[in-house]
């Protein structure tokens, strides 16, 4: 069974919370991700949301994120239908595309920042993010 990506988790807990009556705090795990998410006090305010990356297992100590340069669409593929660029457990070069960035209309390319292997994509195909979000977890090199 493939594990739920970060970004469903934190929907499910923010759907938990919403129908969950008089429920102020909700705490999702799925293998090594953990999502929380509680409702504060005054009623109408967003509740925050506090989705920790995975924990890394012990022998990737030092991962690597590559981050949304800017705020835009994420996609996997080059094109709708297509294999994704990377899957997870792949190798990846310093440089090699590994995602595209829709913003205004342009596909911007996402480029690995480092060699290794890829350990986790943080978001789903086709999800908005902001600039600087973690779309990928790469254990470099040295650390393998």
């Amino acid at each position: 069974m493939q594990r739920p990506l970060i970004s469903e988790l934190c929907r499910h807990a923010a759907e938990l919370i919403a129908v969950g009556g008089g429920m102020r705090r909700v705490r999702l795990r799925s293998g090594d991700m953990v999502v929380e998410l509680e409702r504060p006090e005054a009623a109408g305010v967003p509740a925050p949301v506090s989705a920790p990356v995975p924990d890394a297992p012990a022998e990737h100590d030092d991962l690597r994120h590559v981050c949304a340069p800017m705020v835009g669409t994420f996609y996997r593929a080059p094109e709708p239908g297509a294999a994704p660029f990377v899957g997870i457990g792949d190798s990846v070069e310093k440089g090699q595309q590994i995602g595209i960035l829709e913003a205004m209309k342009l596909m911007n390319p996402i480029e690995a920042d480092t060699s290794g292997r890829l350990i986790d994509i943080l978001v789903s195909d086709g999800t908005p993010v902001e600039y600087g979000q973690k779309l990928f977890a790469v254990a470099p090199l040295s650390t393998q």
